[in-house]
């Protein structure tokens, strides 16, 4: 009775998992901060140019980031040399102070959605330049260095 019952667990939770497929991911360390003129640059090809696919970029920052939400701007350039720029802002923690990110220790990781549904119009390399443009309240000149991000990736998944 017992090998049925664990059977039946293991198959529940293999049929529970998520159908979404990586096609790229990748991560970038940045141990010392995050520069402000520093563009966290990634290259991946285009899986296809039949199907959509959700591109997103995952962060991960510990207690150190000293704000509730992060601006980004990210350039995507396309295989025939076109550019589209995205000015981006995602909230990082509750109105209390507590993280939105996932994970048990200091380090928290947030899958943020850059773009959903993509077909990529284009066989070829495409590249994501994510800057941050983090500024502080009354300043016009923005956080030369941003503490408490240590991983900048992204994901492409169908």
């Amino acid at each position: 009775m017992l090998k049925y019952t664990v059977l039946i667990g293991l198959l529940l939770t293999l049929c529970s998992c998520s159908n979404n497929k990586v096609e790229f991911a990748d991560y970038s360390n940045l141990p010392d901060g995050w520069e402000k003129d520093k563009a966290v640059s990634f290259t991946f090809k285009a899986p296809d140019t039949i199907n959509t696919y959700d591109v997103f970029i995952n962060l991960r920052n510990d207690e150190r980031y000293p704000f509730s939400n992060l601006f980004l701007i990210v350039n995507m350039e396309f295989p025939d040399g076109k550019v589209i720029t995205d000015t981006l802002e995602y909230e990082m923690a509750k109105p209390d102070g507590e993280w939105l990110g996932q994970g048990f220790t200091d380090l928290k990781e947030s899958k943020l959605w850059y773009k959903e549904a993509v077909r990529f119009p284009d066989t070829g390399s495409y590249r994501m330049e994510i800057f941050h443009a983090m500024r502080k309240n009354g300043n016009i000149d923005g956080v030369r260095s941003l503490e408490g991000v240590t991983d900048v990736g992204i994901s492409v998944e169908n």
